[in-house]
């Protein structure tokens, strides 16, 4: 009897064995599946392709696309203006998006459950909706602007700042706070208010618990929502397109311009190439703070 029960535990060591081996080459045939059918033709292709371009010469393989690209005296002004933009933009939605969700968590009213459904609906619309909604009320033609020059008896519309950087930052915040909201509001929802209670219990007042208590504990989550918030802000198009003027010329503004009006391909590429590079260190950041803040949410 017992030899018949050991022989059965072989058998079914013997099955598992065969149905793990069977489940494992069915991952790694689902795996070159994705890589082979999807990431091929839509990630990986485009990209060499886009790296080939950026290097290639007359003569075979060259890097004088970048060479043109950082030596064009123009460069230095069109990375600044996308630095400062970028930053004045991103840290602006960043400071706004933790402000709305601190007062959402800690000081909730009638109706934030609504508004917080709002913000999160609001990310799904497209970010060139943003900019004609200001344009449509705080353009020189818009419905703020007329209403308060007939107010006031102006001769010329009060409101004249949209289409150039005011006009880009100020879109920019309002659509890219919200990207700050969710994982602000998801990382004070894993604060010990017990820790909160006590140091408001010893006498701390508002500011000391925010700035002793609540942004030590959840600042992974704040980080991570505006290193996302400067993610997204490096690669907005829409509203540039929109909003900005011929003198406003960023990164994203200048490879369009020298892949459809000077039709310089190869320059193009190499700056796209170097806003990849960007963009995925930021990500590379974003990631890493995010795997942080998971691991503090789950002890």
């Amino acid at each position: 009897m017992s030899s018949l029960s050991v022989s059965e535990h072989v058998v079914d060591d013997v099955a598992h064995t065969a149905a793990k081996r069977r489940r494992e080459r069915l991952a790694q045939w689902h795996l070159w599946f994705i890589l082979v059918v999807i990431l091929g033709p839509l990630v990986i292709y485009p990209l060499l392709q886009l790296l080939i371009l950026s290097m290639s010469g007359a003569h075979g393989v060259s890097f004088h696309a970048y060479t043109a690209f950082f030596s064009n005296p123009e460069t230095s002004g069109v990375v600044g203006t996308t630095l400062g933009i970028l930053f004045a933009s991103a840290t602006l939605a960043s400071v706004l998006g933790v402000l709305l969700a601190a007062m959402l968590f800690f000081k909730p009213f009638p109706g934030a459950k609504l508004v917080t459904r709002f913000l999160e609906l609001f990310v799904a619309f497209p970010s060139f909706l943003v900019a004609f909604t200001l344009i449509f009320l705080y353009g020189s033609q818009g419905s703020v602007s007329i209403g308060l020059q007939r107010l006031f008896n102006l001769q010329d519309p009060p409101l004249n700042f949209l289409f150039g950087i005011g006009g880009v930052i100020l879109a920019e915040v309002v659509f890219y706070a919200p990207f700050v909201v969710r994982p602000t509001l998801a990382s004070f929802a894993t604060l010990d208010t017990r820790l909160i209670e006590a140091a408001k219990s010893l006498g701390a007042n508002g500011w000391m618990v925010a700035f002793k208590v609540i942004l030590p504990l959840a600042w992974p989550g704040i980080a991570a929502g505006t290193i996302l918030c400067f993610l997204l802000t490096l690669n907005e198009f829409g509203i540039l397109l929109v909003l900005g003027s011929a003198h406003l010329i960023t990164l994203p503004m200048a490879i369009y311009s020298s892949a459809t009006v000077d039709l310089d391909l190869p320059t193009a590429a190499a700056g796209a190439v170097v806003m990849l590079a960007m963009s995925l260190s930021l990500y590379a950041l974003y990631r890493r703070v995010n795997r942080r803040t998971g691991g503090r949410n789950g002890n």
